[in-house]
């Protein structure tokens, strides 16, 4: 399946021992912190930037991101010599604007949140001809992610028992979804994490709607979409889809204790998915019959996250803590 994209590696597949050991079962970590870009997202972007520079009608790309997709849109675009813009809501730290313009890309910074920015992005690809690189709802962006699912395949003993993963406004999730369809796991169940405040997927299943949030109030910016996408709120009506919330001090917990168990920083986002291991959720699922006992092979997809360093986390821990 990478042949379908020249710009994701096949990450590791790591068993965690510290995790396993909380879960009494064994638990695997799919270390997307190891793409080039930072995160999972050079999957679906990388995809679909590759398709906007085969048509050869594009005068450049655009994407609207708090972070990750944004890297991985300039990073593709500066391997295929396509002009980029990035469209940052300002709450986005400075030092993901440098990383951004090192690769290459023209930023700008427009709005409180990320349907601020995706808006002056869908105006000026209107007014000067460029593509837009959605982050998340782009059935191209999906295909591309839906990689993940056939390393898994190729990679495991078994088939999981579980997938836990990260939404945000749904990309990776319909990703998965649709890896688990096409390699015959659709009955595989997936729990999807998201912090209060960021949460636009869990409301939206309760109110058996897609709801806009009023206001991002997590730290977790990059799960800061207000909606949701359709597609993802169509998936998370099937049976094997759990949605789950935790807090922001969850998150974070779980971050340091990821850090310190396993050596790796990630952000705060990625911290929600974790924390469905750290904080208990997977083991309370259990105890309410909605997983079953003893579970087959926890897959925890570790989405990563380009925007964390030593000075965010502390940020972080002063902010959350407060």
């Amino acid at each position: 399946m990478s042949k379908q994209n020249g710009f994701h590696v096949v990450t590791p597949l790591l068993e965690s021992t510290a995790m396993s050991k909380r879960m009494g079962s064994t638990v695997y970590l799919k270390m997307e912190s190891s793409q080039p870009a930072g995160s999972f997202k050079i999957r679906g972007i990388g995809y679909m930037c590759q398709n906007v520079a085969s048509s050869n009608k594009s005068r450049g790309v655009i994407c609207s991101s708090g972070g990750n997709a944004g890297m991985a849109t300039a990073y593709a675009a500066r391997k295929l010599n396509l002009p980029a813009t990035i469209v940052l809501p300002l709450s986005t730290p400075e030092l993901v604007a440098q990383k951004l313009k090192d690769q290459g890309a023209t930023v700008k910074a427009v709005g409180k949140v990320w349907d601020d920015a995706n808006a002056e992005a869908l105006r000026l690809a209107e007014s000067e001809g460029l593509t837009v690189i959605h982050p998340f709802n782009q059935p191209l962006v999906w295909k591309g992610h839906s990689s993940i699912v056939h390393e898994l395949k190729a990679s495991l003993p078994s088939r999981p028992g579980l997938i836990v993963l990260s939404v945000g406004g749904g990309g990776l999730f319909c990703g998965v979804i649709q890896g688990l369809d096409e390699v015959g796991w659709a009955d595989v169940p997936v729990l999807c994490m998201e912090t209060k405040g960021a949460d636009c997927f869990n409301v939206a299943l309760k109110a058996k709607n897609l709801v806009t949030l009023p206001d991002i109030t997590s730290q977790a910016v990059c799960l800061g979409a207000k909606t949701a996408c359709q597609q993802a709120f169509e998936y998370g009506k099937r049976p094997t889809v759990i949605s789950e919330v935790v807090t922001d001090l969850q998150a974070l917990e779980a971050m340091e204790l990821f850090l310190d168990e396993e050596r790796v920083l990630v952000e705060l986002a990625c911290g929600a998915s974790l924390a469905a291991v750290y904080s208990g959720v997977v083991n309370r699922l259990q105890d309410e019959g909605r997983l079953p006992k003893p579970l087959g092979p926890l897959v925890m997809i570790v989405c990563g996250g380009g925007s964390m360093n030593m000075a965010q986390l502390q940020h972080l821990q002063a902010v959350i803590r407060k």
